[in-house]
């Protein structure tokens, strides 16, 4: 398994183009194709980059859903919606298409940060907002998620 780590603060230009700090166009080398997937995130204002190995693997159980249930094939429309296949220019620069930029208030600014598997793409003040709001009962929130997890599990 490949996890993505980092933070990154970059600009994106008028075209749509972000241009992938180094350190994070070195962590995509470990996966054998630069195809990313690029997709708005269900619960925040940001997009989700995924490799298209790990993409893959969010498709098997996305597909696994029976689509004679309304409910399932409601939902595969909306998680999918938008999503568009991209792959690294020679400058390392990953292009955004307009409707994902629109749906995740890119503006000049923006932060690039890890989250396992994938990477996501944020308009910097969004972001900071998020983070701070965040990190107000972040304690709670981690014995809440983490709190049952034994110890052995984790390393």
């Amino acid at each position: 398994m490949n996890d993505f780590i980092g933070t990154y603060e970059c600009k994106i230009d008028d075209k749509g183009r972000i241009k992938l700090p180094s350190s994070l166009a070195k962590q995509m080398e470990v996966f054998d194709d630069q195809t990313l997937v690029v997709k708005r995130s269900v619960f925040n204002n940001c997009l989700e980059v995924y490799p298209k190995k790990s993409w893959d693997k969010v498709m098997t159980k996305i597909n696994s859903l029976n689509r004679f249930v309304k409910k399932n094939v409601e939902f595969i429309r909306v998680f999918t919606a938008g999503v568009k296949a991209v792959e690294l220019d020679s400058n390392s620069r990953l292009q955004i298409s307009k409707d994902l930029v629109v749906f995740a208030n890119l503006k000049k600014d923006i932060v690039i940060t890890s989250a396992g598997e994938m990477f996501e793409i944020w308009d910097k003040i969004d972001y900071e907002a998020i983070i701070n709001a965040a990190t107000l009962d972040f304690a709670s929130l981690a014995e809440e998620v983490m709190g049952n997890i034994n110890n052995e599990d984790v390393s």
